[in-house]
């Protein structure tokens, strides 16, 4: 089977988060499922960079003012389209944000681009020898993809899946940009891409798709809730069966304590001990203290870290460190950096984004901070178990569905992988990091619950076959 993905982010080359690493993981996790999986991208600078002297497949003379070409090579090991269109996506700054941290003034332009150029891929894609049997779109950025289909006459012969990654990302337009964004206009209803009185790319996504899937069950059955849905609710619930949750994985060769360049490696928990000693000089920590919570994470409320700082006092309190990596909310980023300089050695902040920073903090973390208002799957608590640091997360989404949490019937079983509160709650916040200072007082207690999260499967096998699947209910050709 052949499987277009269309992303606005594909990781190594481009990353602002965890939809980037799913499209970049992806292509690889599928070939054993017999799934020949090719990516469209915008043509960014870096992308365009890495990818070289590609091969033209398809021009467009005006495409959303003006010319544009679809290239194709391989970049980071992956087979790419890229979507060269200078006029759209050559621009410094992030590939949603101009440098001054404001949306492009073209944001709907620009992706409805991407979607149509994959729409044309799917029509034509016979002329270079490689024609889709289902397109993929990922989040509100590809959303308009499954419509075009059904505007170029091509979607009783290529299917289409829909992933959302994170609802609260509607890709919004006014009704006035129907004609300009190459819409029909028998499409603008609740039915349809309407959405409160405005043009929506995700719920065109999520009602043009023959399936639509979020990136784990739990977040799957939250969305069908006016509490998490954001408006969408009714929607999916509508859907149906054709609604379901995957839960995403992880690259296990990038992300191997063993093998990870950007770390010092480790096999067990006793060379740990190095990974932990090298960060906490690296960042000025106390090696004395602990447990060491460590956050990787965008600094916004969604992510719950104003719940942390909330609670930050009692780990304090309790003997603990904290090292946060990540940006986001200026106020937030304001009151981390405060309660860097107010505690010495006990807490260490770096604003901005540091990946190998992020392998090393880890790696040589005690426990991976994840405390989420609402979270579709979550990454960085997989990475936590893969390295046998403890994740303390939220009771929501993805991280409901991937940490097995202590609990006096796990921890008697012996099963426990880490520690869940209930989301929302400033005050649970308090008690999960007692919890895990207390956990952290009986050494062997926890040193299993971390080799029971460096054994719990991380990977993409499970996830990879369930995606084979979900193509193939989509397919046109069974």
């Amino acid at each position: 089977m052949k499987v277009l993905s269309v992303a606005s982010e594909v990781a190594p080359l481009i990353k602002t988060g965890g939809l980037a690493d799913v499209a970049g993981a992806l292509p690889a996790a599928l070939k054993a499922q017999g799934v020949d999986m090719r990516t469209l991208m915008p043509g960014y600078p870096k992308v365009l960079e890495a990818l070289g002297d590609g091969r033209q497949i398809l021009t467009d003379g005006d495409l959303y003012g003006g010319p544009a070409q679809i290239l194709y090579g391989k970049a980071a090991g992956l087979d790419m389209y890229v979507l060269d269109a200078a006029h759209l996506f050559y621009r410094d700054g992030g590939p949603y944000a101009a440098p001054d941290g404001f949306d492009w003034w073209d944001n709907a332009e620009r992706f409805a681009a991407l979607c149509w150029m994959a729409a044309r891929l799917c029509a034509e894609g016979h002329l270079h020898g490689w024609q889709p049997d289902v397109l993929h779109a990922h989040d509100w950025q590809g959303g308009l993809a499954p419509v075009y289909l059904q505007r170029m006459g091509v979607s009783h012969k290529v299917g289409s899946v829909m992933t959302i990654h994170n609802i609260a990302f509607t890709g919004s337009a006014g009704s006035d940009m129907l004609g300009r964004l190459r819409l029909p206009a028998e499409g603008y209803n609740s039915g349809g891409f309407e959405f409160y009185g405005r043009i929506s790319a995700l719920k065109a996504g999520i009602s043009y798709a023959d399936r639509v899937n979020t990136v784990s069950p739990t977040y799957a059955e939250e969305l069908k809730t006016p509490e998490f849905g954001m408006g969408f609710d009714g929607t999916l619930k509508f859907r149906g069966s054709a609604f379901s949750g995957i839960l995403n994985g992880i690259d296990t060769e990038v992300w191997n304590p063993v093998t990870d360049p950007k770390v010092i490696p480790y096999k067990a928990l006793r060379g740990k001990a190095k990974a932990r000693a090298a960060l906490t000089e690296e960042l000025g920590l106390d090696p004395d203290r602990g447990p060491l919570g460590v956050v990787v994470s965008r600094l916004t409320e969604q992510k719950g870290l104003d719940l942390l700082l909330h609670a930050l006092p009692r780990l304090l309190e309790r003997g603990g460190q904290l090292a946060l990596l990540g940006s986001g909310d200026a106020w937030l980023e304001e009151q981390f950096l405060a309660a860097a300089q107010a505690n010495p050695g006990q807490v260490a902040v770096r604003i901005g984004y540091d990946e190998p920073l992020s392998h090393r903090l880890i790696a040589g973390g005690d426990a991976i901070l994840v405390p989420s208002r609402f979270e579709p799957c979550g990454l960085t608590q997989l990475y936590g178990l893969r390295y046998g640091t403890v994740p303390v997360v939220a009771n929501t989404g993805g991280l409901a569905d991937t940490v097995i949490p202590l609990t006096f019937a796990t921890r008697t079983a012996g099963v426990a992988t880490g520690i869940q509160f209930q989301p929302g709650s400033g005050d649970a916040c308090v008690a999960a990091m007692d919890t895990l200072c207390d956990l952290w007082a009986q050494p062997k207690a926890f040193q299993q619950v971390q080799r029971n999260g460096m054994k719990h499967p991380v990977g993409w096998d499970t996830s990879a076959a369930e995606y084979a699947a979900l193509f193939a209910e989509a397919s046109k050709h069974p």
